[in-house]
């Protein structure tokens, strides 16, 4: 659970991060925790899982393992529904390319060892398909 300072630096660190990209950020809260909820770029004509959607992936990976001093696996989780749904990827989870963006994001994050393979299996759902797209991303430049 995020720690009250650990909320507010995620959303100085997403907040910049969305900023420098040029696309504007949203939150909302629902009941008693505020939670990242969707992150809306500007309309452009990439296809759903178009290089902006990865890159919007690949930042709020790397901002959130950054901000987070413990992983709470289904807060990240609602904010990649959120950025999916704002490009129109309905099923995020079946999506490879949202794994591959997530692996270069936990490389970004400078992830190495035991943590960069704990956060792969437990965003993975321990499935192989998931793990090697993630690991993809993750060799990948």
């Amino acid at each position: 659970m995020f720690k009250h300072h650990t909320f507010f630096s995620y959303l100085v660190v997403i907040s910049l991060a969305l900023f420098l990209h040029g696309c504007s950020f949203s939150k909302s809260s629902k009941g008693s925790s505020k939670s990242v909820s969707s992150i809306v770029s500007s309309p452009s004509n990439s296809s759903k899982t178009g290089d902006k959607y990865q890159q919007e992936i690949q930042d709020y990976t790397q901002a959130y393992v950054k901000s987070s001093e413990e992983a709470d696996y289904a807060s990240f989780q609602k904010g990649l529904t959120g950025i999916a749904n704002s490009h129109g990827v309905v099923d995020w989870e079946q999506d490879s390319n949202t794994y591959v963006a997530i692996g270069k994001g936990l490389k970004k994050a400078g992830l190495k060892g035991v943590s960069y393979e704990t956060y792969k299996n437990n965003l993975a759902g321990s499935d192989v398909t998931k793990m090697t797209n993630i690991q993809e991303g993750y060799n990948s430049k």
